[in-house]
């Protein structure tokens, strides 16, 4: 087995061990951070940059970040927690994001999935079925 392979799947064990209950957490990414510090493994940079782009590919799969043009209330992320925990078959967590060129509605992004029913979006996609 080749280096690479063998990176990946030590890579794919850390991510595992970073998580709690699905989802990534701090703590957990701080120890195993400090266990490969401890370990002085070869090619630990190499290793470094895989650990960081598939925490990071995690935590967005986990994430909704919701984008509205106002704050929501806990009750709405909440709300948006269940269904799309429910629609994807796994945990998420809502986080809001202000974001006032939206003017009205609101948009979702999970992972590389983007639910847009906002009014700068329908304007965007009306202007492009324009022309």
């Amino acid at each position: 087995m080749n280096r690479n392979k063998k990176n990946l799947q030590l890579v794919k064990k850390l991510v595992e061990l970073s998580k709690v209950d699905e989802l990534v957490e701090a703590s957990k990414v701080s120890e195993v951070l400090a266990s490969l510090k401890e370990l002085k493994i070869p090619h630990t940079l190499a290793i470094l940059k895989l650990y960081l782009r598939q925490i990071r590919r995690e935590i967005a799969l986990h994430t909704a970040t919701v984008y509205t043009p106002t704050s929501l209330s806990a009750t709405v992320l909440s709300k948006v927690e269940q269904d799309f925990t429910k629609l994807y078959g796994r945990k998420i967590k809502a986080v809001a994001e202000t974001d006032t060129s939206l003017i009205a509605g609101v948009r979702v992004r999970v992972g590389d999935d983007v639910y847009d029913s906002s009014v700068a979006g329908r304007l965007q996609r009306l202007a492009e079925n324009v022309h």
